[in-house]
């Protein structure tokens, strides 16, 4: 009986089904934040006594430069380690922030809280990369739905869930941290019960060869010809050779890890079309992190938690309902994206940059409210045509590859902004000036891919009118990620 159960485990426990529901529940657990939209408020009432002023050009930006930081040898880390290890710390990490918001006191406490929440946020890349080494090609667009929707299900319900214990049964918001801090033990713990991965990551420990005429060769074989013996038989061979061999075969890997970096880095940006569609990737994810970071202060100066009634959750779980709608239609919509994507870009760029604005512009909290509805809708839908432009154009690995070098150029542009306009050390701007700055960043995004959407129409045009067979300019080329 032991024998029959052991191998139903052994099966149950390779299957995709099993990997796809661990992770779906951790990624359910661990955006499961009833209280994340009452941070601020939590942060500037009697619980912790923080000013806004250090809320927002102290702690806040530390967030921005540790993820920027960690995020590089995050990834490589990932690919090193393969996958669970970093899954792990990203659960154990979760636990510490919120062990810390409920129960640790002072500004020290709160801004190794921010450094930690920037390493949380660097491990999602092991999160969403898991799957592909772990299940069969045919079910990558399943899975990854499930993964969305388990994520997307538990940030609204938790969202929902806030708000109602807030408004509804008026629990003071440490009762909300102390419900994520479960939330999170559960993501930690479900975290141990994924398998840990065979095979090799992108770039390092990969179990197969590279093609013929590669530099990079397969690593076991470099492992046969290091050890092969140099002594005659039955000689003893000497022990420092085996260390020595081991040495060179790590050296081996990192240069051939390097080396397809690189190339894969050259391929993947050979085509201009998909650098346009980058750029506005990292711009607007830029200018999307700032505002999502900040938006709880912009709503307490309005008005203030301390005085009247907040509707924060509320507000985020219809944001993110309202996102995922526009987001879903995306799969309705009949454009030649070639033709009219830059100019869409530019259209919602500029809606966006209206909705920052009416945010700020206005003392109506409610105004500010759908400001930020329409503004986050727009991006989710926006996002969504990106992601698909770009992924029509790579193959997997590679589009994993560009999501790391884009949130990367995103972020990058976000420590740079935050270092201007929100640090104490740059401008130290007031909340209300910050998001005139956002609003003005999102006109410039707008008039840029408007230009160059008309650019591209007009070319167009010409070009039909001259030859009706000329193919579409800017048409896709598959880049091919044999090199991984």
């Amino acid at each position: 009986m032991n024998r029959i159960m052991n191998s139903w485990w052994k099966d149950w426990s390779s299957s995709w089904v099993y990997h796809t529901v661990v992770l779906s529940v951790f990624g359910f657990f661990a955006n499961f934040r009833p209280a994340e939209p009452f941070l601020t408020p939590y942060l500037v009432g009697p619980y912790k006594n923080i000013s806004e002023e250090q809320v927002t050009n102290i702690l806040y930006p530390i967030w921005t430069y540790s993820y920027l930081a960690l995020l590089l040898p995050v990834f490589l880390l990932t690919d090193y380690l393969r996958y669970k290890p970093i899954i792990v710390v990203q659960g154990v990490c979760l636990v510490i922030n919120w062990t810390l918001l409920c129960f640790a006191q002072g500004m020290p406490a709160m801004k190794y809280l921010h450094f930690n929440n920037g390493i949380a946020t660097a491990t999602d890349v092991a999160y969403f990369s898991y799957i592909y080494c772990v299940i069969p090609s045919d079910r990558y667009q399943k899975v990854t739905s499930y993964l969305r929707t388990a994520t997307l299900v538990g940030y609204t319900v938790g969202s929902t869930l806030g708000q109602l214990l807030v408004s509804v049964a008026g629990l003071p918001y440490f009762y909300l941290n102390a419900i994520n801090l479960g939330s999170a033990l559960m993501a930690c713990l479900s975290s141990f019960l994924l398998p840990m991965p065979r095979a090799g990551g992108m770039f390092f420990n990969k179990e197969t060869a590279a093609p013929p005429g590669e530099q990079c060769q397969d690593s076991r074989s470099h492992d046969r010809e290091e050890d092969r013996p140099s002594t005659p038989p039955g000689d003893i061979k000497p022990p420092r050779k085996k260390g020595q061999a081991a040495g060179k075969l790590r050296r081996k890997n990192l240069g051939c890890a390097v080396h397809l970096l690189w190339t894969s880095f050259i391929d993947c940006y050979s085509s201009r079309k998909l650098i346009y569609w980058s750029l506005w990737w990292a711009f607007a994810t830029c200018g999307y992190y700032q505002i999502f970071n900040y938006i709880q202060l912009m709503w307490n100066h309005i008005e203030p938690s301390g005085s009247s009634p907040v509707f924060n959750g509320g507000v985020e779980a219809v944001t993110t309902l309202v996102g995922a709608i526009a987001a879903f239609s995306v799969g309705f919509m009949k454009l030649d994206w070639d033709i009219w994507g830059e100019l869409a870009l530019g259209l919602f760029s500029a809606i966006s940059s209206g909705a920052v604005y009416a945010t700020v512009l206005t003392d109506s909290i409610w105004v500010s409210y759908a400001g930020y509805v329409t503004f986050k809708a727009s991006y989710m839908l926006l996002i969504t045509i990106t992601t698909f432009q770009i992924a029509a154009n790579l193959s997997l690995e590679c589009y994993a590859l560009v999501f790391g070098i884009n949130t990367f150029v995103a972020l990058l542009l976000q420590t740079i902004l935050t270092a201007i306009v929100v640090d104490e050390s740059g401008l130290g701007l007031s909340i209300v000036k910050q998001f005139i700055v956002y609003g003005t960043y999102y006109v410039v995004i707008s008039l840029l891919f408007l230009g160059r959407g008309l650019y591209t129409m007009s070319r167009y045009k010409c070009r039909s009118k001259n030859d009706s067979s000329q193919d579409v300019p800017g048409d896709s080329v598959v880049i091919s990620s044999y090199k991984f």
